[in-house]
């Protein structure tokens, strides 16, 4: 977890200071912009927009809930409330333009921290629930999250360490659920039977 707040502490210094890895980040974004069909880096990208990832957050947390589950599914909701909590002020601060407009605000990127917390948080719930094949939930967890953070870049929505210091941030939100899942296991073992 130190390792995690380290780089997102080493990539927020980077882009709110101008240093060397704002510029070797913006010459790779110029770089990129405009690569791949447009239709889909289109859908890439908009697997992070709100209305496509929460539903499946919703969804992941509805089924813990039936399957009578309580912390692990109210530390996924807690940790997607943090998003906004967190990434706004943070692009508000560091005010940092765009790779297609000099309009501020795309770092951290917003829709990449709602791709990483919500199909990370529905992969860990799931992936409790789902004995058979859970190595699944984590691997489509990371394939759409990398894929909404390529679809970002490609269409210069945002450069690289944008959507790279969103995962680092959503990363350390993500322990949140399975703290909350584990606390609730180590109680229970506790507990006298009779």
């Amino acid at each position: 977890m130190s390792g995690l707040t380290a780089l997102f502490a080493l990539t927020t210094w980077q882009v709110a200071a101008d240093g060397p890895l704002r510029g070797l980040d913006e010459r790779a974004g110029r770089a990129l912009v405009g690569h791949g069909p447009r239709w889909l880096t289109e859908f890439l990208a908009d697997l992070g927009n709100m209305q496509v990832a929460l539903p499946v957050l919703g969804c992941a947390v509805g089924w813990s809930l039936l399957r009578g589950q309580r912390r692990a599914p109210l530390g996924a909701v807690l940790a997607m409330a943090a998003v906004p909590l967190l990434v706004v002020p943070l692009k508000d601060w560091i005010a940092r333009p765009g790779p297609l407009t000099e309009a501020t605000g795309y770092y951290p990127s917003g829709h990449a921290a709602t791709a990483a917390v919500a199909y990370g948080a529905s992969a860990l719930l799931l992936g409790r629930l789902v004995r058979r094949r859970a190595w699944m939930m984590p691997v489509a967890a990371v394939l759409l999250t990398a894929a909404t953070g390529i679809g970002l870049v490609l269409r210069g929505y945002h450069w690289p360490l944008d959507v790279l210091g969103s995962w680092f941030l959503c990363a350390l939100l993500l322990v949140l659920p399975g703290v909350l899942s584990r606390s609730r296991r180590r109680s229970s073992s506790r507990t006298p039977s009779c």
